[in-house]
């Protein structure tokens, strides 16, 4: 599978993202918390079920752990950076530069690991799955903020250009497998920081925690069905 077809399908699943923020805005208006927690107990259902038991199938625990740390260390600093405002909203552009960076080392990842159609299918779906909560989020802020909505589509194709771009060079790069492990954990702290902080505990006490359980759930037995699925 090519990065550009990579690349069409991560501008899809954030367009399916923004979809269902721009349906939840104009019919649920007071539901966005709701489907952030689904997909927050998705995406750790994701990490749980196939992600993690795969690369720790394939390398060293050590390696992970060790760039899982670094992904933890790196979205400290960077919202400490977006955070300097002293906002509790953050911008909606120094928001979209966060999404770039965070989709860097996934892409360096799955580029270097499209040669193993086995393990790339695994942690490409999920990459593709995971911008789905991402698209909504980012659109869920363009809307709040009355922004435009060609600033929006740009916004999104400069996404995709840079996930298919470090893709082509994660694939043209020689890495070893300790080098593979530590990115690799870079990419499951990623995933997994933003998955629980940004879309469950961020929205946690905006909902009843009947409510908010029912959600993460029902997000992590969606998970489950794609396992079983796929």
């Amino acid at each position: 599978m090519s990065p550009l077809v990579l690349g069409g399908f991560l501008f899809c699943s954030v367009n399916i993202g923004a979809g269902i923020a721009w349906l939840i805005a104009k019919i649920f208006h007071h539901s966005h918390e709701g489907l952030a927690l689904l997909c927050g107990g998705f995406l750790v259902g994701l990490l749980a079920i196939d992600i993690i038991p795969s690369a720790l199938h394939v390398y060293k625990s050590p390696g992970i752990t060790l760039g899982i740390l670094i992904g933890f260390i790196f979205l400290i600093v960077i919202n400490k950076l977006v955070n300097t405002s002293g906002q509790h909203s953050s911008s909606v552009y120094l928001l979209t530069i966060a999404l770039f960076i965070h989709t860097i080392p996934l892409s360096l990842t799955i580029g270097n690991l499209l040669g193993d159609s086995s393990f790339a299918l695994t942690i490409t779906t999920s990459t593709v799955l995971h911008h789905i909560p991402e698209g909504f989020a980012l659109t869920s802020i363009f809307i709040a903020q009355g922004q435009k909505i060609i600033g929006l589509f740009l916004c999104f194709i400069g996404l995709s250009i840079c996930f298919s771009l470090f893709i082509w060079i994660g694939h043209h790069m020689y890495l070893s497998m300790k080098a593979q492990s530590i990115l690799l954990g870079v990419s499951i702290g990623l995933i997994a920081i933003t998955s629980v902080k940004e879309f469950i505990l961020h929205n946690l006490r905006l909902v009843s925690f009947k409510s908010a359980t029912l959600f993460v759930l029902t997000g992590y037995l969606f998970s489950m069905m794609f396992h079983l699925l796929f």
